[in-house]
Formats: structure tokens, sequence, C-alpha cells
């Protein structure tokens, strides 16, 4: 075989095999292009920002901008009295939200998939994502 040949050959197909890998890395990169379309972004651990401020009446949009599946979980205890539950699913309570994750991954959000809420009373809500809640993944809503 001619060496050009396949010297020319050979980097072709380094050239081709490191596309590939570059496509396959970008899936688990986080994407926070600050995008106007979400106000709370969802890393591999954390929601960014994790303290969100915002006032009462106002939609709230999260959107997983990484490359796991995530969720939305309201704590119950940790929200004001007369606020309405929240999670992603649309389930009525946490305990529901939760058990559907590990029964079935319900409430998931895909990546790039985006769940909002609205939010009518002032206080303070705190929600995890019941997936990587162990690792720390609880945010916070302040309603003014």
């Amino acid at each position: 075989m001619n060496r050009r040949v396949y010297l020319a050959a050979v980097g072709t197909a380094a050239s081709a095999g490191l596309a590939g890998c570059a496509s396959v890395l970008n899936v688990f990169e986080d994407d926070e292009t600050g995008d106007e379309g979400f106000d709370i972004g969802m890393n591999r651990n954390a929601f960014r920002p994790e303290t969100y401020e915002a006032s009462v009446g106002e939609t709230v949009v999260w959107k997983n901008t990484s490359g796991a599946d995530h969720t939305v979980t309201a704590l119950e205890e940790q929200i004001p009295d007369e606020a309405a539950y929240f999670a992603s699913g649309g389930y009525d309570g946490e305990q529901a939200a939760i058990d559907a994750w590990h029964e079935s991954r319900g409430g998931g959000l895909s990546p790039r998939e985006t769940y909002e809420h609205t939010f009518e009373v002032a206080g303070t809500y705190t929600y995890i994502c019941e997936p990587h809640v162990k690792a720390g993944m609880i945010g916070e809503i302040v309603v003014e």
C-alpha cells in the first residue's frame, strides 16, 4: 500500500472517530447557555440558581440542562400551608411523586425538557430532585 494513501486513510478514520466522541461527550455536558426560555436550570447535581426569587402569580420554568434525568419534587412540610403542592409529573403529594420516580421514573424530566409551576401564595418553597437529593440537589423558591 502506498504510504500517502495509508496515512490519509488513518487520518480520516481518526478525525471521524474523534468527531463522534465529541458529540457523545456533549450529551453529558451541562447546557447553561443563558436560554431565555427558563428560570432555573438543572445541571448534573444542582439547581441553578439554588434559590430563586419570584413574585406572587409568577410562573417559574425549570429546564433540564444536563444529560441526566431529573425531577422537581416539592417537600410538603417545607411549602406554605395554603400553597398548592407541585411536582413534575403532576402528582398530588410528595410521597406519590417519590414513589412514582422509584417505581417507573415517573415525573422524570429528560434532557432539555421543561416543567413549570405558578406560585400563588407568598412564602418559601423547598424542593428536591428525587434521583439526586442524596448528592445535595435541593432548591428553594422565595415568593414575595
